[in-house]
């Protein structure tokens, strides 16, 4: 019989997992709840959150809202969002993660007790993430987004240099940007924060241990998350035999032929149940279904 395993370790963090509790709590009481962006990078977990009341809108539809209630996910939002909230009378379902939130009073007070014209917040970071436009917003839109090596050559080096990371960033890719800056700087007046969770930094160890004890890796991942690529490349380079799929409608037979032992996983951002109707389906492809 083919061992079929769901990692432990896998799915929701804090974050989405007490955003999505907010959601349900006032879903459940009213049936109906405005959300600004996708709540998880999920499109599963949206649907179903859907289907239970939840609409989900941007940032333009935003602005024309006056009167309703809206949750902010656990990425967070720039301080616009909310003074756009007071102007339209919008109550708040504030579902920011706090580690998120404790990054955003960071770097607000870094940029607030500093001259925007002698120091340089860097956020290493993915441009254009939800979570990174509300990093941004605390310096008024003058912080610098890097994520690669060439980014580096945006930076003002003839600036104090203060560096944060997006919380869902890896702790190597982190070390590695800030070497490389404190070396073009030469070391003088450059402080780096490692602002990473590690709650989400933690997987990487452990989904590289949970990839190698199997002979395939299902990554069950959202196509829209950021933390399910990187995690799903520390699979793929312990494990070649790993396969992103976002539901079971993408798994395929041949993938399944002469392995022993089958690995399911996931990102922050994937739901449980999720995992395990992939496994459920793999042991009925299999002729294991209980």
């Amino acid at each position: 019989m083919v061992k079929v395993e769901i990692d432990k370790n896998s799915g929701f963090c804090f974050g989405v997992v007490n955003a999505i509790k907010k959601a349900e709590e006032e879903l459940d009481k009213t049936g109906q709840l405005y959300c600004l962006g996708d709540i998880v990078h999920n499109s599963n977990e949206v649907e179903r959150l859907k289907a239970k009341g939840l609409i989900t809108i941007d940032h333009e539809q935003f602005k024309k809202l006056h009167h309703v209630k809206v949750l902010l996910r656990a990425h967070g939002e720039p301080p616009e969002t909310y003074r756009i909230a007071e102007k339209n009378d919008i109550e708040i379902i504030d579902a920011t993660c706090p580690v998120v939130l404790q990054l955003q009073r960071k770097i607000k007070q870094s940029f607030d007790n500093n001259e925007p014209d002698k120091t340089q917040i860097v956020i290493y970071g993915k441009l254009g993430h939800a979570e990174v436009n509300g990093l941004v917003g605390q310096t008024h839109g003058t912080a610098v987004v890097i994520e690669h090596a060439e980014d580096i050559k945006r930076i003002d080096f003839s600036k104090s240099i203060r560096l944060y990371s997006q919380t869902t960033k890896s702790v190597e890719g982190f070390s590695n940007m800030a070497h490389q800056i404190a070396e073009k700087k030469g070391g003088n007046d450059f402080e780096s924060f490692d602002t990473i969770c590690r709650q989400v930094a933690n997987r990487i160890p452990n989904i590289r241990n949970f990839a190698q004890q199997h002979d395939l890796i299902l990554f069950v991942c959202g196509k829209k998350s950021s933390n399910g690529k990187v995690l799903f490349e520390e699979c793929c380079q312990v494990n070649p035999e790993s396969r992103m799929v976002s539901d079971v409608s993408e798994i395929l037979p041949e993938w399944l032929e002469k392995k022993e032992s089958i690995g399911i996983c996931g990102a922050t951002s994937t739901p449980r149940w999720l995992m395990s109707e992939v496994a459920d389906y793999v042991k009925q492809m299999l002729g294991q279904d209980e």
